[in-house]
């Protein structure tokens, strides 16, 4: 750019230099949270905390895989193997991120390099030759462990998925009440989490009924419990699949993360991935999930198989911060949605097959 720059009001001004191009600056919670983690950060390397990786799950096609993993600086496991001991919400988020962290990802003999973000998360695409079904990753940061991330690879003639909530939708939370989400958060014995009633049923039937299909589990909860809830799911015989969280505390923006707007841009993004997938959004009518997926039904109605909402009880809807449905009210989705509701697994599968979507 040369000479002046023309205002809409008339007037004019000399271009700035391009050395003196203001650069953004982070709000100012971002700005005091990398402050206070600095300062912890020296600290707790001089007392032995280590860096280490947090594989997740992610997802592809052939050709292609979405790699999901932290980098965290955490104290040295000392705990006896094997054991099983009551684990804590609070202890997921006893971690620090190792900021910009460089991290090697090795896929089928390819080498990918990404930097880590200021919360120590890395998503990023890696192209590699991966077959349908289950995969992994290599990942390796210097000074820690590689470990491997596994992923899964949908097959290109897959045309169903299943995109479920967690939250009230497979385990029992009562979100978001502040003081007892703090609770069920931080203190609650991990093994004392309680499953929706049918559920983990309801999807094994669903994959049965569909073979290959793809499950992915939606939730506006945070990566750090991310491991617990993989071992909820699991000892619950839910059907494995990645994990699609997001991120708590201050942004480069705002004060916190949006969690609708995670998932609408999640589902967005599966859209644009997987154009050929129909999926099967299952939710509940505690929180927003209704609004979402009846936003997503109407700009992706192709790509939308049908809607499945576990209605809450009376008194779940209101720990949830909701007021409860009418009885006898139906919930309605677009025009031409198959849109379904019942309390449990049990009634769920009973309306998917009249849908004759099973």
């Amino acid at each position: 750019m040369a000479g002046t720059v023309r205002l809409w009001q008339g007037g004019s001004v000399p271009p700035t230099p391009p050395d003196q191009l203001a650069v953004p600056q982070l709000h100012r919670a971002a700005r005091i949270e990398d402050a206070v983690h600095g300062l912890l950060e020296r600290r707790l390397r001089r007392t032995g905390w280590q860096i280490n990786i947090i594989a997740y799950a992610g997802y592809g096609a052939p050709g292609w895989a979405r790699v999901l993993c932290r980098v965290l600086l955490g104290r040295p496991d000392t705990r006896q193997r094997g054991r099983l001991e009551k684990v804590r919400g609070w202890r997921s988020f006893a971690t620090l991120p190792a900021k910009y962290a460089t991290v090697t990802i090795e896929a089928d003999g390819v080498r990918t390099e990404a930097t880590a973000d200021r919360s120590g998360f890395v998503d990023t695409v890696v192209r590699a030759d991966f077959t349908p079904g289950w995969g992994c990753v290599r990942i390796s940061v210097p000074d820690a462990e590689p470990v491997e991330a596994l992923v899964r690879i949908l097959d290109p003639d897959v045309r169903f998925g299943i995109l479920s909530d967690i939250d009230d939708t497979v385990m029992v939370t009562a979100l978001p009440r502040p003081l007892l989400a703090a609770w069920n958060t931080f203190v609650l014995d991990e093994h004392a989490r309680a499953a929706v009633p049918g559920m983990a049923v309801l999807y094994e039937r669903l994959v049965t009924a569909h073979p290959g299909a793809p499950v992915f589990y939606l939730s506006t909860g945070a990566w750090n419990v991310a491991p617990t809830l993989t071992r909820f799911l699991s000892r619950h015989l839910y059907p494995a699949g990645p994990l699609l969280l997001t991120d708590w505390g201050p942004t480069a923006d705002r004060w916190f993360r949006s969690g609708r707007e995670h998932k609408r841009a999640t589902l967005a993004r599966l859209a644009r991935e997987f154009p050929d997938v129909r999926w099967l959004l299952i939710g509940d009518d505690g929180q927003h999930d209704q609004e979402i997926y009846r936003e997503f039904a109407a700009a992706h109605p192709d790509n939308v198989a049908g809607v499945a909402i576990r209605r809450l009880s009376p008194t779940q809807a209101v720990l949830a911060g909701s007021l409860p449905a009418p009885a006898g009210r139906p919930s309605s989705g677009p025009v031409g949605q198959k849109w379904l509701a019942a309390p449990d697994g049990a009634g769920l599968w009973k309306l998917l097959r009249e849908a004759g979507l099973v």
